[in-house]
């Protein structure tokens, strides 16, 4: 074979894009990683939203966050589940009587939070395969956990910047319905589509240049996170029709609320996995491929590269 760089992406390519994708992403098992990530987003919950909760509401007011938040959490998992999380969020945030309380509360919202970016960034490396640099074991948990922490910012200024954006486009959509004819307010429906896709593209994107420890081109990322919060936006329309047909929680009772959100994490990371798995495929096709960064090293027995 010739140097991958002396290949141009070309349109017909995209079927055998895809099926190579799709065995990739079969051979990395995941659904095993997916249930793995599922498990600690269910742990690292409480703590990550009344993260993002404090850093968002310090600026739009938190119980407008909270409000917006809990009709995202119905729309997608249904009133029960929003409320359970509701419930969990006011549970994790109570506040602590003395100092030393307060200190350690903090420390393990902290350690818990980050707890899912940790697990993600292993199962990009093992994607991508990456594995750890045995040399560099106390300064890559050092780094792992500060850019753990780092998305959680990230995460809040995203939520938060589209926020303003669903302020102002129900504006504009109740001033065009009054002086304008119906037919433009799908216009504004579509401007707010559009400024979803490019949050989470740009999400995507930072995560797979900044989480796991690879060192990749832009250009080859944007192509990756694209599809990906793609897949996500039809897949969350999906997920939302599925459980609210099928009511796949209901069989548990009690504990039908932790399902579904172990459900909604899971195949949410499904997505996610492949996105990343046709950004592999894609840079080691027209690029240099994915290379390791000063705290990774090639993984060699990981899909024979």
């Amino acid at each position: 074979m010739g140097d991958p760089t002396d290949q141009n992406f070309k349109w017909r390519d995209v079927p055998s894009l895809m099926v190579e994708t799709y065995r990739e992403w079969i051979a990395d098992e995941p659904f095993r990683l997916s249930a793995i990530v599922a498990y600690y987003a269910v742990l690292s919950l409480p703590a990550l939203l009344v993260i993002i909760i404090n850093i968002v509401g310090s600026i739009w007011g938190t119980e407008v966050v909270q409000g917006e938040m809990n009709e995202e959490f119905t729309a997608a998992l249904g009133a029960d589940t929003a409320e359970a999380i509701a419930n969990m969020i006011a549970e994790a945030g109570n506040e602590k009587k003395n100092t030393i309380s307060t200190i350690i509360g903090i420390a393990t919202l902290l350690y818990g939070a980050t707890g899912v970016f940790y697990q993600l960034k292993i199962s990009l490396n093992q994607i991508w395969a990456i594995k750890p640099d045995p040399n560099a074991a106390v300064k890559k948990i050092v780094i792992d956990r500060a850019r753990s922490f780092a998305f959680i910012l990230v995460i809040g200024f995203l939520l938060l910047i589209s926020f303003v954006m669903t302020t102002a486009v129900s504006a504009l959509s109740s001033f065009i319905t009054s002086n304008f004819p119906d037919f433009l307010v799908y216009l504004a429906y579509a401007i707010d589509t559009i400024v979803s896709i490019g949050i989470i593209t740009l999400l995507f994107a930072l995560m797979f240049k900044y989480l796991p420890d690879v060192k990749i081109k832009w250009e080859i990322l944007w192509k990756g996170a694209f599809l990906t919060a793609l897949l996500f936006i039809i897949g969350k329309s999906l997920l939302s029709l599925y459980f609210s047909q099928m009511e796949p929680g209901s069989t548990y009772g009690a504990a039908g609320s932790i399902v579904l959100i172990l459900l909604w994490a899971s195949y949410s990371c499904l997505i996610l996995f492949f996105g990343a798995e046709f950004t592999y495929v894609y840079a080691k096709r027209y690029s240099n491929g994915i290379k390791p960064s000063s705290i990774g090293t090639k993984d060699n027995e990981n899909k024979g590269d």
